[in-house]
């Protein structure tokens, strides 16, 4: 019998140590206590109703099997927050609808000083204001704050984001000026700031953004001048600025930009002639609707001239449409109407497929599809 207990005792003794080893394995490779805590800070200031995507954020690895996080596999630091509310993911389609959550983003989100990208994107109802301290994460590459209803300015800082390639507040409710520093995000490829309350003027050493390919801006309430430092970020090939309250003329060196492909100004004050330049470009989409644009549209189309879509419909053109615009490469969607142009509509193979609502509403233009001269 004492024998018995004696093995007994010993089965313990040896269970303990295991269990030990085990629980000490587990800790050894789940993220740090300081990134947990962080996160369930994070997840405290935000309530998602309907799907429960956070139901998975339990257990002592934020690591393993928490939704939308994942995290370096070396260090276990977290990297990557992924919260998307419109996602093809399987606890979407279970639900059938897309993610709603309101709260706000809670400051402890910068404990996470690992942090290479945070998407918190399409959540519709998540307000507050950006985080002051997000200027402070050293690797983050991706901020993607679209579709909430974030209020309040950008970070005066956020220029010392020097590896950030993706800036995306679209679609809130942000205020004030774009900061001065935002020019020194050098790694900087993707700004969007469509529809949000931003007003100022752009800056004048916007240009030094010498990597940045798309600069969504519309939808807001910009004014002032277009600087002519933006033709110094040759990479862009997508500037979006309409429906602001821009002024003044269009810089002549846009025109110039290697591999600008989409030029939206529309909707703005835009004033002075249209340059010389925009007609020989690289521009396949130029939309320069509802602005105050003046002068006759120039004669200079060539065979590098090649537009999906052009678009000078509400300005104040005047005089004929140049004849040289027959010897364009192609063009697809003409819209001329709504200016103050005259004479004949040149002939030319793409014409035949425009129609009257292309010329409308000028003063004297005559020909197909018009009545005829």
């Amino acid at each position: 019998m004492h024998i018995n207990r004696r093995k007994k005792d010993m089965g313990t003794t040896l269970l303990i140590p295991a269990v030990f080893l085990l629980v000490v394995g587990i800790a050894v490779n789940a993220c740090p206590p300081s990134d947990r805590a962080a996160l369930l800070a994070f997840k405290a200031a935000l309530h998602e109703p309907y799907l429960g995507i956070f139901k998975s954020w339990t257990g002592y690895d934020c690591c393993h099997k928490w939704y939308g996080i994942s995290c370096d596999p070396t260090t276990k630091r977290v990297a990557d927050i992924n919260l998307r509310g419109e996602s093809e993911d399987p606890i979407f389609q279970k639900a059938h609808r897309t993610g709603y959550m309101n709260g706000s983003i809670s400051p402890a989100i910068c404990k996470l000083s690992r942090l290479s990208s945070v998407i918190i994107a399409d959540w519709k109802g998540i307000s507050g204001t950006i985080p002051k301290c997000i200027s402070s994460l050293p690797f983050l590459r991706i901020l993607d704050l679209i579709g909430n209803q974030i209020s309040g300015e950008i970070p005066y800082d956020i220029g010392k984001l020097s590896r950030l390639s993706v800036l995306n507040f679209a679609d809130n409710r942000i205020t004030g000026r774009m900061p001065r520093s935002i020019a020194n995000l050098s790694s900087l490829m993707h700004l969007d700031l469509r529809n949000n309350l931003i007003s100022g003027t752009i800056p004048r050493n916007f240009g030094k953004l010498r990597m940045l390919s798309r600069a969504l801006l519309s939808g807001n309430r910009i004014y002032g001048q277009i600087p002519y430092t933006i033709s110094y970020i040759y990479r862009v090939s997508d500037l979006d600025l309409s429906l602001n309250r821009i002024s003044g003329p269009i810089p002549e060196s846009i025109g110039k930009m290697a591999v600008l492909a989409t030029l939206n100004l529309d909707g703005n004050n835009i004033s002075g002639t249209l340059p010389v330049t925009l007609m020989n470009s690289s521009i396949s989409i130029l939309n320069l609707s509802r602005n105050a644009i003046e002068g006759n549209i120039p004669d200079v189309f060539g065979p590098r001239s090649y537009f999906m879509m052009m678009d000078l419909s509400y300005n104040n053109l005047k005089g004929p449409i140049p004849k040289s615009i027959a010897s364009a490469t192609y063009i697809g969607h003409l819209d001329l109407s709504h200016n103050h142009l005259c004479g004949a509509i040149p002939a030319g193979s793409w014409f035949e497929h425009l129609e009257a609502s292309s010329f409308v509403n000028n003063d004297c233009l005559c020909g197909k599809p018009l009545k005829t001269c």
